[in-house]
């Protein structure tokens, strides 16, 4: 949504240390989908148009803090104090916000599923039914683990009761509170002051405001979410697996609708970062990572992986991991192929089997078959690498540059040490080790005579089969017709 509303603040709750997800990471900026879960928090408040976006932290302080401003600058980060609980949480976000009259958007930091559009609408019926607190609430078939939504006898929400608080009858009860609020900012300051700590947990629960409210009379509405998944927050690395697979269901599908032909959404992994244009295939066991880009008609997979790629139109990706890459126009990569960062393939480059490239600019046209190692190298047009070629680039001290121009036609297993120049047109000769500049044109060969050494094997390795063989070999050429007597 591209118009601020100026009526709309949002406050993200990412304090919590997530004990359950046993991690040395604060749960928060565990990533699913190529983003840490606040990440896709902030980008949905983003997509909202809020006027304000707060964000509440504690634990590992900076290190939150830090991820935030890199996914969204624009947003405050509020520091919650020594009281513990999301109603301190909201009540210190809340003092960041003297004069704001709006509507006070509540949500979780950890529940990263629900977009703005849902959202929007949740908004927008808040305001319609004039309510001083809506609530979004989900009816589920395992209850467990969240807060109990108690209706009066006319169906009004009359409080909200924790797990650990609940009686027994209220904890049979299958509607939750999907810890998703909107305020008006007003009412939300005068009861904020009055919850207290009188619970199990001796925190001070921002679903206290709700009761609070209703006995003062405000109206407190409650919207139920038609999909409860939306609502999935993340409390261990199981929940993480299967937010992160619900993503990800939903990004091959927004894909797959936009033209993109995804052979088996099943073992398709693609960040919500990440670009496919239409007539785009993908195959099986493929993971399209982060900013990775993807052009019209290119096929991809399988059992391949793309991280920060640039892929264009045509190119063929097959059996291929590459980071930091950029994959040419009409390009045919694979299979088994190792492409690492800096490495840039121009159009009709062909790479094939067991190659590995590194800060390597590949010309237009030139083919680097297979066995092949181009490090820290740049490779003009039409040029054909060998089999084996590889450009010996470190010194064991410094890397170092080797330069091969067009029309260039290395001999199998050839050895560039670089720093090294191969001019255009140059040619080097199987099992060359290329230690010089190679001019234009030239033939670069490093050939020693070869020597037989007859009788070798039955001298030094007596009693082997070689040695056996090679002894009859010899004996059957001696009773030949030159050997026979007469």
């Amino acid at each position: 949504m591209e118009n601020t509303d100026q009526d709309l603040a949002v406050v993200i709750l990412a304090a919590g240390q997530g004990t359950r997800m046993k991690s040395s990471l604060p749960k928060v900026l565990h990533p699913i989908g190529g983003r840490p879960l606040v990440g896709h928090v902030l980008q949905t408040a983003r997509a909202l148009g809020a006027a304000e976006v707060l964000v509440v932290v504690r634990h590992e302080r900076d290190l939150v803090a830090a991820s935030i401003a890199e996914q969204a600058p624009e947003a405050r980060v509020v520091d919650q104090d020594e009281i513990p609980g999301t109603g301190r949480a909201v009540e210190v976000a809340l003092a960041q916000l003297p004069d704001f009259a709006g509507d006070v958007l509540v949500l979780s930091g950890d529940v990263p599923l629900l977009d703005a559009a849902t959202l929007a609408d949740f908004v927008a019926g808040h305001r319609s039914a004039g309510a001083a607190v809506t609530l979004m609430t989900a009816v589920v078939d395992d209850p467990r683990g969240y807060g109990r939504v108690i209706r009066d006898a006319e169906g009004g929400v009359e409080r909200i009761v924790e797990q650990k608080d609940a009686t027994a009858d209220e904890a049979a009860v299958d509607e939750i509170n999907a810890g998703v609020y909107v305020f008006r900012a007003e009412a939300l300051r005068a009861q904020l002051p009055r919850v207290g700590t009188d619970n199990a947990q001796a925190e001070k629960y921002l679903t206290d405001v709700a009761g609070l409210l209703r006995r003062a009379g405000e109206h407190v509405a409650a919207s139920v979410v038609d999909d409860v998944t939306l609502t999935y927050g993340v409390n261990d690395r199981a929940q993480l697996a299967e937010v992160g697979r619900l993503l990800n269901a939903r990004t091959v599908r927004r894909w797959q609708m936009e033209g993109a032909t995804i052979v088996d959404p099943a073992t398709t992994w693609i960040d919500v970062t990440s670009t496919l244009t239409p007539d785009v295939t993908v195959l099986p066991n493929t993971h399209i990572e982060r900013a990775t880009t993807i052009a019209t008609g290119a096929t991809v997979g399988p059992d391949t992986t793309l991280i920060d790629c640039e892929v264009g139109e045509q190119a063929v990706v097959r059996r291929v991991d590459a980071n930091l890459a950029v994959i040419g126009d009409r390009v045919s990569v694979g299979p088994f192929t190792h492409l690492r960062p800096g490495t840039v393939l121009s159009a009709d480059v062909k790479v094939g089997s067991f190659v590995e490239t590194k800060n390597a600019q590949v010309g237009v046209g030139t083919k680097v078959p297979h066995f092949i190692y181009l490090g820290d190298a740049t490779v003009g047009e039409g040029t054909n690498l060998g089999a084996g070629t590889i450009t010996a680039n470190y010194d064991d001290v410094h890397k170092h540059h080797t330069e091969i121009g067009d029309q260039v036609h290395t001999g199998s297993h050839t050895v560039l040490v670089a720093p090294i120049r191969l001019g255009d047109g140059a040619k080097t000769g199987a099992g060359a080790v290329v230690r010089k500049d190679v001019p234009a044109g030239a033939l670069a060969i490093s050939v020693a005579p070869q020597r037989n050494i007859e009788g070798w094997v039955e001298k030094n390795r007596p009693g082997t089969a070689a040695a056996d063989v090679a002894t009859r070999s010899a004996q059957k050429a001696g009773d030949g017709p030159q050997g026979q007597e007469g």
